[in-house]
Order: C-alpha cells, then sequence, then structure tokens
C-alpha cells in the first residue's frame, strides 16, 4: 500500500556516502519493472551501478523516508557533460515527491560543477509518469516511444539490396568508418540535439565503444548488426546495431543512413536484416526507441509492426 504521508521529512544522501546493499530493495523493484513493463533484464545494468557505488565514485542521491529507501538517481560526468542515467521511485512512497525532489538534487549538484555546459538526461518512468512541467523547469524535453516487435508477426517486405550496394556483417574494423558514418547521419537531426555524441566523429566513436565493446545497452550481438556499403566503395552508408537485452530479447541500438541515401528503403533493408537474423537464433522479440517527431521513422517501424509500448522524455539543458 503506498504510503500517503511521509512519517518523517524526506532525507537525501550523497550516494557516494553509502553502500549498494542499502539500495537492494530498490533495485530489486526496478529490475521488476523492466522485466514485466520492457522485457529487459535489467540486472546488468544493476551490477555496474552496485559497483560504482561501492568505489565511492557514482554521483546522485539516495531519497530515504522514515529510515527506508524510496528511490535513488544517479548521474557521470563526461568532459563538459552531465548525464542522469537513472532516476527511480518505489511505489511504495509517494512518487511524485520523491522523483521530483531527487531530479532537484542532482540537477542543482550538476549545474555547480565546473565548466560543466550540458546536462543530458533520459528519464523511463515507472508506475507514475513524470510531470512534463516539473521536468521543463530543468530542461527543454523532446518526447520519445519505446517500441516492441513480435518477431513472428514481422511484416517484411522480401526485397533484397540493390546491386550498387553490399551488405556486410559488422566488424570491428568498421569502428572509425561508422563513427563518421553517426556525423552524417544526425548532422541537423533532432537526435544531434538530444545526444551530443552524435555531432563529431569523436562522440561517435565513444558511442559505438559503449554499445560494442561495453555493457552500456545489452549484449552487443555482431550477428545481427550489419553495414551498408557502396558496390565500389569501402564507406559504410547505412548501419544497424543489435544487442541482447534478455533472453531471446533483441534491442536496436543504432540504426542510421547518410543523408543522400536517405529515402531509398536502405533503413527498412537494414531492419528487416536484423529481424531476419534474430528469427534465424531463436529470438522472440525486437525492441527500439525513437524520437517522437522522426515521423517517417515512427511510421517506418509501425509498418513492420512494432507498436509503441511506453512514452518517455529526453532532456536536454545548456548553459
Amino acid at each position: 500500500m503506498i504510503r500517503e504521508r511521509f512519517a518523517r521529512p524526506m532525507q537525501i544522501v550523497d550516494l557516494r556516502q553509502v553502500q549498494s546493499r542499502s539500495l537492494e530493495i530498490l533495485f530489486q523493484e526496478e529490475a521488476s519493472h523492466w522485466r514485466e513493463e520492457l522485457f529487459w533484464d535489467y540486472g546488468p545494468s544493476i551490477d555496474l551501478i552496485r559497483k560504482f557505488i561501492d568505489s565511492r565514485s557514482l554521483g546522485g542521491h539516495l531519497a530515504l523516508v522514515d529510515g527506508e529507501p524510496a528511490g535513488y538517481g544517479f548521474y557521470v560526468l563526461e568532459d563538459r557533460k552531465g548525464l542522469i542515467g537513472g532516476l527511480f521511485a518505489s511505489s511504495q512512497f509517494e512518487q511524485a515527491a520523491v522523483t521530483q525532489k531527487l531530479l532537484a538534487e542532482m540537477v542543482a549538484a550538476l549545474r555547480i560543477t565546473p565548466r560543466l555546459q550540458r546536462i543530458e538526461a533520459q528519464l523511463m518512468p515507472f508506475g507514475a509518469e513524470l510531470n512534463p512541467d516539473i521536468l521543463s523547469k530543468y530542461f527543454k524535453l523532446h518526447g520519445r516511444q519505446f517500441m516492441l516487435l513480435p518477431l513472428a508477426g514481422a511484416a517484411l517486405s522480401g526485397k533484397r539490396i540493390s546491386r550498387g550496394l553490399r551488405l556486410e556483417p559488422w566488424t570491428d574494423r568498421s569502428f572509425d568508418a561508422a563513427a563518421r558514418l553517426i556525423q552524417l547521419a544526425y548532422a541537423d537531426h533532432i537526435d544531434g540535439e538530444i545526444n551530443d555524441q552524435y555531432r563529431s566523429q569523436a562522440g561517435g566513436m565513444k558511442f559505438l565503444r559503449n554499445i560494442v565493446l561495453l555493457p552500456g545497452c545489452g549484449q552487443f550481438l555482431a550477428e545481427a548488426s550489419f553495414v551498408i556499403r557502396p558496390a565500389t566503395g569501402d564507406h559504410p552508408v547505412g548501419m544497424i546495431l543489435t544487442s541482447t537485452v534478455a533472453e531471446r530479447v533483441g534491442h536496436t541500438t543504432q540504426v542510421c543512413v547518410v543523408p543522400g541515401y536517405q529515402g531509398h528503403g536502405i533503413g527498412r533493408l537494414l531492419m528487416e536484416a536484423a529481424i531476419e537474423a534474430l528469427r534465424a537464433r531463436g529470438y522472440e522479440s525486437l525492441s527500439l526507441t525513437v524520437t517522437s517527431v522522426n515521423a517517417h521513422a515512427v511510421q517506418l517501424y509501425e509498418h513492420l509492426g512494432f507498436r509503441t509500448i511506453k512514452k518517455f522524455a529526453a532532456g536536454v539543458w545548456e548553459d
């Protein structure tokens, strides 16, 4: 039962002053939400959070109500940017009050960080929606959608790649060219406003290393990741990256096509190649996230059979 009133005033504690075991009940509830609502095994991410909390190297706060953990949030610093990587409040407490207090504390801590010029946040709500009126006090907001496709019902076109292009499996030799591809594909694109790593080749390389080499978004699955190159060239013009986020569940971590090749069905070919590769390996579903104003992409995913199962907000603050 939700506790309608706080027995004592809420206490906010720096994460660097606690041990991860004090958050265990929150971790369990949060993992349950990811599993039941998004079909995602959040356990590996929680393991990383535990590791960084216990090493006193993770910025963030824990909310205590009547001495019990009610919610937590964390952030990381990268160059002159702060990234709010998580914000969760237990359904056993007044979630709106807990999330608002945690968010205010994290934003305040980040804004006084020397030389910090930018804050990014992608906040996945569970149980209670995050109030956009509250979020907009801190961030410029962009609506995002979490979409899911049951692979057995995917509507595939059956089209094959044209003779002027070639589809190739991802290899680690693709890193440099793929980073450049990201920069080109997201020039003047809304997602470049949301994630500034997309704006430069160096940022694209950081993004790729987090996705491919680190467990930044599930376990990278090279067998369902592809690049498209011109038949007579080496530089990729399109790419799709896929990870495993739970048993028999894949997630599209990146799909992009450079300007000049967009609008010719290459994005759909890449999606269908990944879907076929996942089906061949016994996967049952595929998820992805997309910015809502990117209507062309949303329409493509819906034509493939994806449906939106959760909406959330991406926020950006710049000095």
